[in-house]
């Protein structure tokens, strides 16, 4: 689907993963019939350059990324996008896809773009009897889906903050929130997806594909938990299933959402810190999660975000969160805390304003217990930052399985404190990884990075074009620095461990950039990418799903 979507409103229905064979009344591998469509027989609107919605649909989150398409192909069914999908591939029409729009690369928005292909309007979430597994459309927002599978059952999926993402690039490239230390990526929990693949001949079909050991289409399923947006087919539903669930009862078949949780919202003012302070604040949030990463670790309900701004923002931002129902979670968060601000001298106050991925929390400096979806909501629909419709960005990303180097701390200092440097809306986002996550073998889904123990984000927003080259070189000389060791980029050694697909960057294709002779697709998948690659040369093998960091297809043999 598109790659890196970000966001979620409210839905009811289903959505786009698989289901059990037997339990689905279905052959192995079966095309399922195409879900019951909607509105004009299921067909979307066709949006061309002289409808009002046009300039809307041109573009997704991030506004460094345009595209001047014939046409935008709203999708309401599978039976339309199979449609849609063969229109497109006999006219020879370059394709795009798009869920939520929140693609930090070019992969939906770009100028060889001819047809956008939009699933906002397949927005249900549901439970599905037959699949004996909760159905989620690509273009249900997070909040929407949380909304759902909690107030319906009880449940949810371990996903992001940020609550207008779309489902169908979250999930296909992974996804992980808050709960993932203690329940994995959202894709540990992915029963089955169903996809619209076309031929080389351009005929489109839908296919189910499930975990199932004998279901001849695992791989496609495979491929979708980790794979990445654009590059397989057009999701059309995803099915979830936790793998250690039993029975029949929907509330017991999917990850249990805690009742309430024990959060913390800190503001650390830059005028408190020096060089020295600042770097042991840094280092200690790594030695923590360092320290704390294993699968079994007491700690795994407990995780944080962690916003390094820059010193033009006048303060760093954090947001820990503890399932209260766990023994000692206020021991926890209080011993989280200390650890983070041992040897500092900072005192931390409210969060009165917004952070970087952070809204205004104020009053949670003393932690407080909040029912989980309020809290989910609290975080996740109030930031001025990242839910900026207008704004630019440049985004850069990695996995850390070890602590900080010192170097690493000064080049972070340095370029974060610069004084011409005068961008409030710049920040290193540290978010708490491990755990759980770390539970599951590399190649058991796409997502082959399982031993990390946290996960950075260098990202900055602006609105005027003319300032793109002034930050995105700052990013680069940020990015190059602070990887300087290792030509770069995070190398895939005992340190670092690579990048997020769902966080892509172009640069990591250019050898300017990109000095260590990694290819980047090492850098994104590791081991996993050859395997990605004879998936996409079954199910897409005239490349019509393709995009500027996209999956090729392996070489016949």
């Amino acid at each position: 689907m598109s790659g890196i979507d970000r966001r979620a409103l409210l839905g009811r229905g289903a959505a786009v993963a698989g289901g059990a064979a037997v339990a689905s009344g279905l052959l192995a591998g079966e095309a399922r019939a195409a879900s019951p469509e909607r509105g004009a027989a299921g067909i979307g609107a066709t949006v061309t350059k002289g409808d009002s919605r046009y300039p809307t649909l041109m573009t997704g989150n991030n506004q460094r990324f345009v595209a001047t398409p014939d046409y935008v192909k709203m999708i309401r069914s599978s039976a339309d996008a199979e449609r849609a999908l063969e229109k497109a591939v006999r006219d020879g029409r370059k394709i795009s896809v798009r869920s939520g729009g929140h693609c930090f690369a070019d992969f939906t928005s770009n100028p060889e773009v001819e047809v956008i292909l939009d699933f906002s309007e397949m927005n249900d979430v549901g439970y599905d009897e037959k699949m004996r597994a909760f159905s989620v459309e690509p273009g249900a927002r997070l909040l929407g889906v949380y909304e759902s599978l909690f107030k319906g059952w009880g449940v949810t999926i371990p996903g992001g903050i940020c609550y207008s993402v779309g489902a169908g690039g979250h999930i296909v490239g992974g996804g992980y929130g808050l709960l993932s230390r203690a329940h994995g990526l959202v894709v540990d929990h992915l029963y089955a997806v169903e996809v619209v693949v076309v031929d080389e001949a351009g005929r489109a079909r839908t296919i189910v594909a499930t975990r199932e050991a004998d279901d001849p289409h695992r791989e496609l399923w495979w491929a979708h938990t980790g794979g990445g947006g654009g590059n397989f087919g057009l999701v059309t539903k995803y099915w979830f299933r936790s793998p250690d669930a039993r029975g029949s009862k929907p509330e017991e078949l999917l990850v249990k959402a805690p009742a309430k949780v024990l959060v913390s919202a800190v503001d650390i003012p830059w005028e408190g810190l020096d060089e020295r302070s600042f770097k042991r604040l840094v280092s200690n949030f790594g030695a923590w999660h360092v320290a704390h990463s294993a699968p079994d670790s007491p700690y795994r309900h407990l995780s944080s975000l962690f916003n390094v701004s820059a010193k033009a923002h006048g303060s760093l931002g954090m947001f820990t969160q503890v399932d209260a129902s766990v023994p000692g979670a206020r021991e926890m968060l209080d011993s989280y805390m200390a650890a983070v601000t041992s040897g500092t001298g900072v005192r931390v106050r409210s969060l009165d304003r917004g952070n970087g991925e952070l809204p205004a929390m104020p009053g949670l400096d003393r932690p407080r217990e909040l029912p989980w979806l309020q809290a989910t909501r609290l975080v996740g629909t109030d930031n001025p930052t990242i839910t900026n419709p207008t704004s630019r960005g440049g985004h850069k990303s990695a996995y850390m399985r070890q602590n900080f180097t010192d170097q690493q701390l000064t080049a972070l200092y340095r370029h974060m404190s610069r004084p011409d440097f005068t961008n409030p809306d710049t920040m290193l986002v540290l978010f708490s990884f491990g755990g759980q996550v770390n539970a599951v073998a590399e190649d058991a889904t796409a997502n082959a990075q399982r031993s990390s123990a946290f996960k950075m984000c260098f990202q900055t927003f602006w609105s005027d074009p003319d300032d793109d080259g002034f930050y995105l070189g700052w990013l680069r000389e940020l990015y190059g620095d602070f990887f300087a060791a290792s030509n770069g980029v995070p190398e895939i050694n005992s340190a670092t461990d690579g990048c997020y697909i769902n966080y892509p960057d172009r640069d990591m294709t250019d050898p300017r950039h990109n000095r260590s002779g990694t290819h980047w697709t090492t850098l994104y998948y590791k081991g996993n990418y050859p395997r990605l690659q004879r998936v996409k040369r079954r199910y897409d093998p005239a490349n019509v799903f393709r995009h500027s960091m996209s999956i090729t297809p392996a070489k016949a043999s």
